[in-house]
């Protein structure tokens, strides 16, 4: 194997492709990038068996293909610390790879590359395609409520249900549930649901980019491939059964506040400041057109904020998590937010306060 590719041309798939790579690895091969020359395309795959990302890019020079694999967090390091568009020369060596730059020799150990683990290919029973800004909207407005070492294995990932015109994310840690739904072009008659991994989700959402191309998603069995431009992403899903979320969304809430977001949102923030470091509590008081926010702690310190709203029913005091509220609030961007409680016991529902609303949060209370 031989070629010369230029610094930056490498730098952005490998950098992306060695955040897959896990720093401690039971296999050795699987703390390596594959690197594969194949006519003028270099591919650099990484995967730790869950996730596994292949990035393509084309070569002008090439002497020799070949395949091989590298340390991947040393090579990134390599890569950055060269000067910008400095050519690298790239031969292997027996069991070494040697790379030249300018002034700088480099001599990287290998494994061979029929050692590295690949994720079986499997056909795709639904295939379909989506704006990357609309996927993004999906991960960024419910990824925050995955849950992140929990026993119930299948609340540490995102639900996607593909449906007619329609997909939709949801996800939950059992205390609080985001919701959020986009219209996409898909011709699918029946609700068809797959639960992608938190690491999975995470790994997505960074290949996503600013523009408006579009993102292949091919859902198997047991995996999800998502193709856009130059990158192949593979995740194995969850193989579990997630909550109804239908179940879960509160139903009958007859008392409605619709407030500023901003406003609520730094109210609560000043009030989390000295409410328990451990419990995040706060009190909500409501009475006509009045919002109360109370907080305190084990240090007999409080905090009262006094927000002036839309409310026209009757008293209640509720108890909330401040932190799930600010979540909420933060990844919202509706000038003014909706917020439906039933009874201090009963979970409140957020959304934004207006009609293009596609996202929905339910917010369990707590006993103060």
């Amino acid at each position: 194997m031989k070629f010369t590719i230029n610094r930056e041309a490498l730098l952005k798939p490998l950098q992306l492709v060695a955040g897959v790579v896990e720093r401690r690895q039971t296999l050795p091969v699987l703390s390596n990038v594959l690197m594969v020359v194949d006519g003028n395309q270099l591919s650099l795959t990484g995967t730790d068996l869950e996730v596994e990302l292949v990035g393509r890019v084309t070569l002008d020079d090439v002497v020799e293909a070949g395949e091989v694999t590298v340390p991947a967090r040393k090579l990134m390091d390599i890569c950055k610390s060269l000067p910008e568009n400095v050519q690298i020369e790239f031969s292997q060596d027996e069991q070494r790879v040697k790379l030249k730059a300018g002034r700088s020799r480099f001599t990287l150990s290998s494994l061979p590359a029929n050692e590295f683990p690949s994720i079986e290919e499997e056909s795709g029973s639904l295939t379909f395609t989506i704006g990357q800004p609309r996927l993004r909207r999906l991960i960024d407005r419910t990824g925050f409520a995955m849950a992140q070492q929990d026993v119930r294995y299948y609340l540490n990932g995102m639900l996607l249900e593909v449906s007619q015109n329609k997909l939709r994310s949801v996800a939950t840690d059992g205390h609080r549930l985001a919701m959020c739904v986009v219209d996409a072009d898909i011709n699918q008659q029946d609700r068809h649901q797959v639960i992608v991994p938190r690491k999975g989700i995470l790994e997505m959402a960074r290949l996503l980019t600013e523009g408006d191309e579009m993102v292949h998603i091919s859902l198997g069995a047991n995996h999800i491939r998502a193709k856009t431009g130059d990158f192949m992403f593979t995740s194995k899903l969850v193989d579990g059964k997630f909550p109804d979320y239908d179940r879960v969304l509160p139903r009958g809430g007859d008392k409605i506040l619709v407030g500023d977001r901003q406003q609520l949102r730094q109210a609560f923030q000043r009030a989390s400041i000295l409410s328990n470091e451990k419990y995040r509590g706060i009190r909500l008081i409501l009475s006509e057109g009045l919002l109360k926010v109370i907080a305190n702690n084990p240090e007999q310190e409080e905090a009262e904020e006094e927000l002036s709203l839309a409310y026209h029913s009757s008293d209640i005091e509720i108890g909330f998590n401040v932190s799930y509220l600010l979540d909420v609030l933060s990844v919202l961007s509706g000038d003014s937010v909706k917020i439906t409680l039933s009874d201090p016991n009963s979970s409140a529902l957020l959304e934004e306060d207006s009609d293009e609303g596609d996202s929905t949060y339910v917010v369990m209370p707590m006993r103060l």
